[in-house]
């Protein structure tokens, strides 16, 4: 078989392998040869993606899921050879708001379940180190940093809740925003967050030159609550809270 017949055959089984509903198998191979490449294929994505949509599966139910990954894998060219870094392709298709994905009964959470679902996976594979323990009382005079463990998230689905027993039609007024941790134990974590906690820990990364009461001061303005003291002590004590949680910690 000359080259050009060989790439034709290769192009030809790919399209089989992604797309066996509409593209045949390559001229002149065995079928059950071929129905066994495409079953593998087909199974092992599913599997390899399976554990990290646990609830999104639980909700779409077998069929559903099926098709979705059978959508993926036909119209998606994933730019990694890493198996682990799959599962955030996918969630990154979903979000591509393919057109294959305009029609169907898909829940419109979908997209934000997925990517709440593998968050716990990326931090619990994330090679980032945890912060150094820094004096609590530096809190305030130093600039701050939120670790690279810690995640504040903004959804506009109760992400947290939807299951196959809560799926709800349209998002509330109010955003869901959580806070998703790697714990020393390396166990992840989900909070909820006040819309100040969360807007302070946004802050932190805004603006990176300001110590721990100069964000303060600012969020107070922010708030509405500029030259109050009470502010001031809640939001301290709450830095210290997140310094305890290896949430954030002073600047190097």
């Amino acid at each position: 078989m000359d080259n050009a017949a060989l790439f034709q055959q290769q192009n030809a089984l790919g399209h089989y392998l992604r797309d066996p509903d509409h593209c045949a198998a390559p001229a002149g191979m065995d079928l059950t040869r071929a129905q066994v490449y495409r079953d593998l294929i087909f199974n092992n994505l599913s599997i390899l993606l399976s554990g990290t949509f646990p609830v999104l599966i639980k909700v779409l139910g077998d069929a559903r899921w099926r098709s979705l990954v059978r959508i993926f894998l036909r119209d998606y060219r994933a730019r990694t050879p890493k198996f682990g870094e799959i599962a955030q392709e996918f969630v990154e298709f979903l979000a591509s708001q393919p057109r294959a994905l305009n029609d169907g009964p898909w829940p419109p959470f979908m997209v934000e379940l997925a990517h709440y679902e593998w968050v716990e996976m990326a931090l619990q594979q994330s090679e980032a180190e945890p912060l150094p323990a820094t004096d609590v009382g530096m809190l305030l005079e130093r600039p701050l940093q939120v670790s690279a463990l810690a995640w504040p998230l903004a959804y506009a689905w109760p992400v947290q809740l939807v299951g196959p027993d809560y799926q709800p039609e349209a998002p509330p007024a109010q955003p869901t925003l959580l806070l998703v941790r790697r714990s020393e134990d390396w166990s992840v974590k989900f909070s909820e967050l006040s819309p100040l906690a969360w807007r302070l820990l946004q802050r932190i990364g805004e603006f990176p030159g300001l110590n721990g009461r100069q964000q303060l001061e600012g969020l107070a303005v922010e708030a509405g609550a500029a030259g109050s003291q009470d502010f001031m002590d809640s939001g301290a004590a709450l830095l210290r809270q997140m310094q305890g949680e290896g949430v954030v910690g002073v600047m190097d």
